[in-house]
């Protein structure tokens, strides 16, 4: 009974302890970090996103994001039937550099917190785009776009098993 008094009082006076020791901010202050903010395709439209993690090391590294190889674990077996529900979403790459910015499958709609879009996700599974003939590039802006330029034999598009961690971001620049 000793011993579980004395524990008690020790838990109490911890508690206390780190109350008191919590930080503080008053509401207007807010703390911040900087990310690099990249911007991509989605039909048609600029969205800015970061990259946090990727499943590749050399990818990790080109995108200065931590490498985070357990992301592979959200692949699923292929074939995948088309009832197997995934986190993943594609996201698409070019990486010749004819294209800088990847194109998403889907964002957020409405972006931030009013969004009801069941088929965003901020883990991608990329899928690379490669030109057939690198002089006849041109900027592919949608998902659309890139299976168009597939289906006329301009590219080929070939599924990794790499997983990135790329949230879309919720707001405009500029915008208070």
């Amino acid at each position: 009974m000793l011993i579980r008094s004395v524990l008690c009082v020790i838990t109490a006076l911890f508690l206390v302890s780190c109350s008191n020791h919590s930080v503080q901010k008053d509401s207007t202050q807010v703390e911040s970090i900087r990310l690099p903010l990249l911007h991509g395709w989605h039909d048609g439209k600029d969205v800015l996103y970061i990259t946090t993690d990727v499943s590749d090391q050399t990818v990790a590294k080109a995108k200065n994001a931590n490498y985070a190889p357990r992301l592979r674990d959200a692949v699923p077996n292929y074939p995948k039937p088309p009832q197997v529900k995934t986190v993943l979403e594609r996201v698409y790459a070019f990486p010749n550099g004819e294209q800088s910015k990847s194109v998403f499958a889907s964002v957020p709609e409405p972006l931030g917190y009013l969004s009801a879009d069941r088929h965003y996700s901020p883990l991608w599974l990329m899928y690379v785009v490669v030109w057939k003939d690198p002089n006849k590039a041109q900027e592919l802006t949608s998902e659309e776009a890139i299976f168009v330029a597939e289906d006329q034999g301009m590219v080929t598009i070939e599924r990794t098993d790499i997983v990135l961690n790329c949230p879309v971001i919720p707001f405009v620049l500029g915008a208070s």
